[in-house]
């Protein structure tokens, strides 16, 4: 793959950058950092403050904002959204998938639809009843179970599990590792053992969904395990039986949900959070980094910690946290004086008791004489 300025200007819609020698330039041969860009490379820089890093960078083309300083020494693209024009062009350079047609050694029962277009891979497993949509990608060692519907233009990649009677809308991708369909975990304990409930529902991902590597999406009890259009799955995620992820929600690596939750659209879940079951998150909250929700969390909330709590409270609560060892300090100083004050005291009532009883006695040494 390679794009010569003009061309790149063109997919912009931007003006061609002076001088016009620039047009004879080293082809765009791919995207970087600025900072790791070598020749051939396209970057952008999102700020005015940068131009030291683009001056630094040995990248061909830089995209840069409409007010950024000319730097005759460079080939700059301007544009008003230089990151989206940038993760535009780095689309162009996505490998295309070696996937064409359908390899020998996959397995396709004869009940199995297959649309036109379809690619399997080696050692890939359709089984009976299941339908895979047009241009659908089936990478090496997947197993597609029984009954499963795979939409139109999906990726699923090596290795994926996608289990029986589950459902897949159009676009979606699933990562090399995630299992679609598993159990649900239901056990009811009969006084001797933990019995397995049986879990006979489905898993049904709407369209322009992301599972991402190892992640987990368990089918459900009775009923279906959901997840709402255009929603994204981190690595290592697990989503429990019965639960309802609602559309464009993110659920970043390592959080769970366990059964029966619900979140609502636009809701962002981050890395290492707990979510508590048969619980409902109000769409667009946001739970921060390990945090722990154990209730409802309405509408809009930001909230992190465990237990989970708005986050202006919960940076108080850190922020008072952290003047805790000076306290200790201060607690333990002002112990000491005022255990020597009581020392004192003590000492100044013994004194006092000893006068009482014998007049003529000098005062203690360090002490006023009593007047009066």
């Amino acid at each position: 793959m390679s794009l010569d300025l003009a061309r790149l200007c063109s997919i912009l819609q931007t003006p061609v950058p002076e001088p016009a020698s620039a047009l004879g330039a080293t082809p765009i041969l791919g995207v970087s950092t600025l900072k790791l860009a070598g020749a051939g490379d396209l970057c952008f820089a999102e700020r005015d403050d940068q131009e030291q890093e683009v001056l630094a960078s040995a990248a061909t083309v830089t995209l840069v904002p409409e007010s950024f300083t000319q730097l005759s020494e460079r080939i700059l693209v301007r544009c008003p959204k230089p990151r989206e024009a940038f993760f535009r062009i780095a689309a162009l350079f996505v490998p295309e998938s070696e996937l064409r047609g359908i390899h020998p050694t996959a397995v396709v029962h004869p009940t199995a639809d297959i649309g036109a277009d379809v690619a399997l891979g080696a050692h890939a497993v359709i089984a009976a009843g299941a339908q895979l949509g047009e241009r659908s990608r089936i990478g090496p060692g997947c197993y597609i179970g029984p009954g499963v519907t795979i939409g139109r233009d999906c990726v699923i990649e090596a290795n994926a599990t996608i289990q029986w009677g589950c459902q897949l809308g159009e676009r979606c991708i699933v990562h090399s590792g995630a299992v679609i369909g598993g159990d649900g975990f239901g056990f009811r304990w009969d006084g001797q053992g933990h019995r397995k409930i049986p879990q006979i529902g489905r898993v049904v991902i709407e369209d322009d969904c992301d599972v991402g590597c190892n992640s987990c999406v368990d089918r459900a009890t009775l009923g279906e395990t959901r997840i709402r259009r255009g929603t994204k799955i981190d690595n290592l995620v697990q989503v429990a039986h019965n639960t309802d992820i609602g559309a464009h929600v993110i659920l970043v690596s390592q959080c769970g949900v366990a059964g029966s939750s619900t979140l609502g659209s636009g809701v962002v879940v981050a890395g290492q959070v707990a979510i508590s079951d048969h619980l409902s998150v109000g769409a667009g909250a946001r739970i921060g980094g390990q945090s722990g929700v154990t209730k409802d969390v309405p509408p809009g909330a930001t909230l992190f910690g465990t237990p989970a709590r708005p986050m202006k409270e919960a940076m108080r609560e850190l922020a008072a946290l952290s003047q805790l060892p000076g306290l200790l300090k201060e607690i333990r100083r002002q112990s000491r004086e005022i255990e020597e004050l009581r020392r004192r005291l003590d000492a100044l009532s013994d004194d006092e008791s000893l006068r009482e009883g014998n007049p003529s006695a000098p005062a203690s040494p360090g002490w006023p004489e009593a007047r009066g």
